[in-house]
């Protein structure tokens, strides 16, 4: 909105909420009311000096005058705020009402006079300025709005955080006023925010000249000397040419200069090279900050600044945003890896469905060409890469955490003790391996060959870093954990009932500090091309994570590396006491033909069509349907006449849960096999009322899935 429809004009009169009460004023003053007063104090004297008394009419003028004289001397000896601003010219209340952002009258201490509705909407109050973590910025902006007429700063009001602009009324009041949201920190301006607009006569009509940019005096204040920030003053027209005259303590301990080096240094030598060109470039927007610097320091601190200019020179303002920079990194790296997370899920997903189609051809093919035929061997070497292309996609699954698991109770010493057996076969003869565990560990309730991959992945790659050296010694302890003892080493969310700790350590090379941070990122490595895939480090991750734990690195340089692995202690409910679960052993049965009626729901064309052709084979009557809705549509047609259902979890549109929970009327307490890549915990929250439902990982062979659907048929 242009000024000239928001000022005032200095010859309007200005209008009030009392009429009656303005015109009193204009009739009586202090001075009329107290000679007036003298005078009728006067004559009452003179009355009673003569006469002897005073009458009782006297008496009574004599109570409403003493009235009439407080009520009038109150009028004059409290001000309001429009007499205070009254004083300037212009009344803030008329101002701020004619702006449709966020805007407010405040003095320079930041107390507020006159608010318009958005500020009252957007603010949480309307006392005093936003204060707190903000309150540099704005203090800065105010000593701009003083010096120059203008200011700027970038406030968090009401949620949401908007760029300010801080103009200077008269002598002792500022207008802020809060821009939109879309130009935060871009250092662009609405329409609204023309600083010759702000300046317009109309708004200073005690001064017919425009304001003047007088810089403030180069003093360091009491505020700047205890403020818990940096503060200095340098003298010179050169920002990194000019010299440092004035600082606090903090500014000393942030540059990590003596503060007799200090006084008198070049501010530019404190900066590096890189940082004085952005920072010369951002200074040339008119903005005061906060800019990011670096300093020529050892110390690896991320620092802001912020540039005011004063008579003379500079005032800086120097802020230690460590923590702020190393939460926002953890963030995006916690986004990036759930990204690339959801991509190696859906990639796996896809992966095992090919899978599937390869092994269920190269399966019928090894029935027709078994031992003894010449295609026997090349067919062989087919399911060999089939395995390894398994192990690929259970990486891939293990960190996308939906690898499907098996959790069983288990000792951690006894873990370890079994593992070493199979860890000693991948050292070679110049790598010793020991391992430390005692009596009395906890139970956890995990995957036992996920664990093994993860030793086996952690001892090899201690095993490769060795290498250069010519060897050295892998240590593997196993040791109980408190809650407290877990947290103060190193795991922050240990839970109640304690934690068993695996820790994996070399005498290697170490880990160097700048890629420390990206060794669990799938497909990074620091070995040569061709002798790893970048998944070891990622997939061991994954597992701790998917078992409820947390894994972490420490590893001083030239001092090798140690891996420490928290899992959360087991503890058996009185249930599961009561009623241990003992495993069944179903004979496997040899003949694997049958008969019955399967539907058998896949959206992927290549593992349905060669499924179904498969147990057809075999001698069972197989209907198609390539997602949820044909499926319903057969079940409805079809009157539910089936002895089994087969289907895929993840479909497009309708997913295999929701289409059974509207077939099951139909299909009353027919057997279902749910077949996926995903893990079964990812859905089984779906099927919590469904019964009579059992699960098929994907990928899958011809035995494993006919053994499973003549044992459904079956029982």
């Amino acid at each position: 909105m242009p000024a000239a429809q928001i000022a005032t004009p200095v010859s309007a009169p200005v209008k009030t909420a009392n009429p009656l009460i303005e015109r009193l004023r204009g009739i009586a003053s202090p001075w009329t009311i107290g000679i007036v007063a003298v005078v009728v104090v006067c004559a009452c004297i003179a009355v009673w000096l003569v006469a002897g008394r005073l009458p009782a009419g006297i008496v009574i003028g004599i109570l409403i005058a003493a009235v009439a004289g407080v009520v009038f001397m109150g009028m004059f000896a409290f001000s309001a705020e429009a007499d205070i601003l009254g004083a300037e010219g212009f009344k803030a209340s008329d101002i701020v009402r004619s702006l449709s952002e966020p805007a407010a009258v405040a003095a320079f201490d930041g107390h507020v006079l006159a608010v318009n509705t958005a500020w009252s909407d957007a603010g949480d109050g309307t006392k005093r300025l936003p204060q707190g973590e903000h309150a540099p910025a704005l203090f800065v902006a105010l000593r701009e709005a003083r010096a120059q007429g203008i200011g700027r700063a970038l406030v968090r009001l009401g949620g949401f955080d908007y760029e300010m602009v801080v103009s200077r009324l008269g002598e002792d009041l500022v207008l802020v006023r809060a821009a939109s949201q879309g130009v935060l920190g871009n250092g662009l301006m609405l329409k609204h925010e023309n600083p010759p607009a702000v300046q317009d006569a109309a708004f200073l009509p005690n001064e017919p000249e425009p304001l003047k940019a007088d810089l403030p005096e180069a003093i360091m204040d009491a505020f700047a000397e205890a403020a818990p920030f940096g503060a200095a003053l340098v003298a010179g027209g050169d920002l990194f040419a000019a010299r440092v005259t004035d600082f606090n303590t903090v500014f000393a301990a942030l540059t990590e200069q003596a503060p007799d080096k200090l006084t008198g240094a070049v501010f530019g030598d404190l900066v590096t090279e890189n940082s004085r060109a952005a920072l010369a470039e951002k200074l040339a927007t008119s903005k005061s900050g906060p800019f990011d610097i670096s300093l020529n320091v050892k110390s690896e601190r991320a620092l802001q600044i912020y540039v005011s200019q004063v008579s003379g020179g500079y005032s800086l303002y120097l802020f230690d945003v460590s923590e702020q920079k190393k939460l926002e990194q953890t963030l995006v790296q916690s986004q990036k890896m759930q990204a690339i997370g959801q991509v190696a899920g859906g990639m796996a997903h896809d992966f095992n469905n090919l899978l599937t189609g390869f092994k269920f051809r190269n399966d019928q093919l090894l029935v027709n060409h078994p031992l003894g035929d010449p295609s026997y061997d090349d067919l062989n070497g087919i399911r060999q890469i089939i395995a390894r292309a398994e192990d690929l996609v259970r990486n891939l699954l293990a960190f996308a955490r939906k690898q499907t698991v098996k959790r069983v109770t288990l000792n951690v010493g006894e873990m370890v003790s079994e593992a070493e057996v199979l860890l000693r076969r991948l050292v070679r003869e110049d790598v010793k391996l020991e391992t430390a565990y005692g009596r009395n560990l906890p139970n956890v309730h995990v995957d036992k060959g996920q664990m093994e991959m993860v030793m086996m992945n952690l001892v090899v790659n201690a095993r490769d870093a060795m290498r250069a050296q010519g060897g050295g010694k892998v240590n593997i302890r196993a040791a109980s954990m408190t809650q407290d003892e877990a947290k103060d080493y190193g795991w922050p969310e240990a839970p109640a009932q304690g934690a068993a700790l695996i820790e994996v350590s070399d005498t290697g090379p170490g880990i160097p500090p700048e890629i420390l941070a990206q060794v669990f990122e799938p497909f990074f490595t620091t070995k040569p091309l061709g002798e790893g895939t970048g998944l070891g480090l990622s997939t061991v991750h994954g597992i701790v994570a998917q078992a409820g734990g947390h894994i972490q690195i420490v590893s001083p340089p030239g001092k090798g590396a140690t891996f420490r692995i928290f899992l959360p202690v087991w503890i058996e409910t009185e249930k599961e006491l009561a009623t241990p679960k003992a495993e069944v052993v179903k004979p496997v049965p040899k003949d694997l033909s049958g008969v019955g009626r399967i539907l058998f729901v896949e959206d992927e064309q290549i593992v349905r069509g060669i499924a179904a052709h498969l147990l057809r084979q075999r001698g069972y009557e197989v209907l198609e349907a390539e997602d949820g809705e044909e499926a319903l549509a057969i079940i409805e047609a079809e009157n539910g006449r089936f002895d089994l259902l087969i289907s895929d979890v993840i479909m497009p549109g309708m997913d295999g849960p929701s289409m059974l929970k509207l077939a099951r009327p139909i299909l009353g307490n027919v057997p279902v096999m749910f077949i996926s890549g995903y893990a079964e915990s990812e859905f089984s929250d779906l099927l919590e009322a469904e019964q009579n439902i059992s699960f098929l990982p994907k990928p899958l062979d011809i035995k494993t899935l006919a053994e499973r659907v003549k044992a459904q048929l079956a029982a």
